[in-house]
């Protein structure tokens, strides 16, 4: 029901937005791994409610120098809008948890490079923790 109420008051467009990150950033070769990470942020944006963010054990070097990359780029401001938007959200008691989903953004907003979104009640939910 929350994924619901979360897709018709923001999480459309939030989704909709990353996707459309996504295919701009896929254009070049050096834009590939980060338009993957948009998609995966696509798609978590899109059904946050169930699921949850973990680290790719495999990730290396590079995944964090991406995300360097990212945080000055993109991230901070990404972040940003979460934090704003979870703030507005969380004015009204029906939007907490609205909100609280979108502090649950900020890391993958922040650092997407080496995460993996997996079910909540997975086991692979507490890899990398």
């Amino acid at each position: 029901m929350l994924n619901i109420i979360w897709l018709v008051f923001g999480g459309l467009f939030m989704a909709l937005g990353y996707a459309v990150a996504g295919v701009v950033l896929a254009i070049t070769i050096v834009g590939i791994p980060f338009a993957i990470a948009s998609f995966r942020m696509a798609n978590f944006a899109l059904w946050p409610f169930g699921r949850r963010l973990v680290d790719e054990p495999r990730a290396g070097a590079f995944s964090t120098l991406g995300n360097v990359l990212w945080l000055l780029l993109a991230g901070w401001w990404l972040a940003l809008g979460h934090v704003l938007t979870g703030i507005a959200q969380c004015v009204t008691i029906i939007g907490i948890p609205l909100g609280i989903a979108n502090f649950k953004l900020i890391p993958v907003s922040l650092f997407p490079l080496g995460k993996r979104v997996v079910d909540a009640d997975s086991p692979y939910a507490f890899i990398g923790r």
